[in-house]
């Protein structure tokens, strides 16, 4: 705790989904105080069934997906705070302040993890998850052999369409009445695949009483066409406000500029995640957290102390060591992975004043 009240950690990770999480697991698992600042939501919590993260069936949902990945990181000893970043700003001795409210936290390292939203097309739409769908490489599988539509009217929903005939033979691709915005490249494309352009606008959703899951779609026409889901392709918004205000480079498409580990042109800070480009996918997400929390392990533990440190401040005694934090030191021999099994955590003054 600073002098001011402020909560003080090592590595403040701003978002709680796959990509900040996994990278939080790792803060805390190496050895430093950590807290992931979440306000809720983001894309994993919007999923019915979780696809494509191996080890993890298909019948759990983004929420308990979520839920068990936040309880083994406060296992671990990392903390989770409800909240929402409202800026971040560095002090005169290079830590960063994150405001949250009436609260703030100074971190030595600052990770975002803040994702993008989905842009949606107008109602009347499907129920998310069960009839309207964003993430093609997670969903796809789910329509095989089954009435497809796509919503959009940009080049990304005609390729949408396109990438679709590989597991259906039944795709439409709906403008809603926009005028086209695709090149005449991806136009000639479309005229030579067996993709029906529907240019009416949707005015009505057919579900299955029972099931909830998407039957039909109705058109300002009058007609009715069956689908069993599809993907509305709008666009996305970056959540960059905290990067951009850090001064973060961005790339040509919005997202954060970052390399292998997620360093940003900003020193200590990170970003991770759907913010950043590549695919947006859970396993994508997660070796990018544990990337970036292995980058900042190695930039924050304290050892070996490098000879320039030595020659300043003279040799590692035995009295030095091991460099975690008291409360991290506990938390790790009282946890079921450790060595031999748990054991009660040693004396310390710090866990002595815990009591």
């Amino acid at each position: 705790m600073s002098a001011s009240g402020e909560s003080e950690y090592e590595i403040a990770v701003v978002g709680g989904g796959p990509a900040g999480l996994t990278t939080a697991l790792y803060g805390a698992r190496l050895g430093h105080e950590t807290v992931v600042i979440d306000r809720g939501g983001g894309r994993a919590a919007m999923m019915t069934d979780t696809h494509n993260v191996i080890g993890v069936t298909e019948d759990v949902s983004g929420n308990e997906f979520l839920s068990t990945a936040r309880e083994q990181v406060a296992a671990y000893g990392g903390e989770f705070e409800r909240g929402f970043v409202s800026a971040i700003e560095r002090t005169e001795n290079g830590r960063f302040r994150l405001s949250t409210g009436d609260d703030g936290v100074l971190a030595d390292r600052v990770v975002l993890a803040t994702g993008f939203s989905d842009e949606r097309p107008d109602p009347p739409l499907p129920r998310t998850g069960t009839g309207l769908h964003w993430c093609l490489h997670c969903d796809a599988y789910m329509f095989v052999d089954e009435p497809v539509y796509v919503m959009g009217h940009g080049d990304g929903a005609a390729h949408v369409a396109m990438i679709m005939l590989n597991v259906t033979d039944d795709v439409d691709l709906l403008t809603r009445g926009a005028e086209p915005t695709w090149s005449d490249d991806t136009a000639a494309q479309i005229d030579a695949h067996p993709v029906d352009v529907v240019h009416d606008d949707v005015t009505g959703v057919e579900n299955d009483p029972d099931t909830g899951w998407l039957e039909a779609l109705e058109f300002a026409d009058g007609t009715t066409r069956e689908y069993r889901g599809g993907f509305a392709m709008y666009g996305s918004d970056y959540n960059t406000a905290l990067a951009e205000s850090l001064g973060c480079e961005l790339t040509d498409d919005g997202t954060i500029d970052v390399d292998d580990h997620g360093h940003t042109s900003v020193d200590g800070v990170f970003a991770i995640g759907d913010i950043t480009p590549g695919h947006n996918q859970i396993p994508v997400a997660m070796g990018q957290g544990a990337k970036a929390g292995l980058a900042i392990h190695k930039g924050l533990r304290e050892y070996p102390r490098s000879t320039e440190a030595i020659e300043r401040d003279g040799p590692v005694t035995e009295d030095d060591v091991p460099g975690i934090p008291p409360k991290l030191l506990a938390t790790a021999v009282a946890h079921e992975g450790h060595a031999g099994g748990p054991r009660e955590p040693p004396a310390t003054e710090s866990a002595a004043a815990d009591d």
